[in-house]
């Protein structure tokens, strides 16, 4: 039987042991592309969270409409969210650990608002998509400048996903015109 400072010593150990995935990517490109997409990652789970927060707290006479739009975008702004991660582990690196690393990388703005009206929710969910869409970019150039096309091919699907969005929302928002 082994002394337990000696299992100690060995648990410690292991707990510090870095998480050596293999890829053939160089260390530059892992810290890079890594770091890149765990701000992406920051930013569509504070996007999750803002999009269900307005889903939850929608109102008004297209309660219905938005409440719907709003669930859909949710779940595929969420799904993302497990790719991205796998994919920063896939290339070697570490992703985001807690709520509290979101916050840290975050660019999304948080709206802790109590009341917003229903097309303010949408005009702000329209602008935060857009610009998720110019930091999606971003990261694909980074990932392009690595030579990472697995990272870059994923970019590109979200992107397209991102910009359906936009033009939904931006089509909800728009305000009717007397007459038409």
């Amino acid at each position: 039987m082994a002394e337990p400072k000696t299992d100690l010593k060995k648990a410690a150990e292991r707990r510090k042991a870095p998480l050596a995935t293999p890829s053939d990517l160089g260390d530059n490109a892992v810290r890079d592309i890594s770091g890149a997409l765990n701000e992406l990652l920051a930013d569509v789970f504070a996007l999750y969270l803002k999009t269900k927060n307005f889903h939850w707290h929608v109102s008004g006479p297209h309660f219905r409409d938005y409440h719907l739009m709003l669930d859909e975008q949710s779940e595929q702004i969420f799904a993302m969210t497990d790719d991205i991660a796998e994919r920063v582990r896939k290339i070697g690196g570490t992703t985001l650990r807690s709520i509290g690393h979101i916050a840290k990388l975050q660019r999304i703005k948080d709206n802790d608002a109590d009341y917003v009206d229903a097309l303010d929710m949408i005009a702000e969910l329209r602008d935060d998509n857009r610009d998720l869409v110019a930091r999606l970019r971003s990261v694909h150039d980074v990932a392009d400048e690595h030579n990472d096309v697995a990272t870059a091919s994923l970019i590109e699907n979200w992107i397209d996903e991102s910009e359906r969005r936009h033009w939904f929302l931006f089509e909800a928002s728009r305000r009717e015109v007397e007459g038409h």
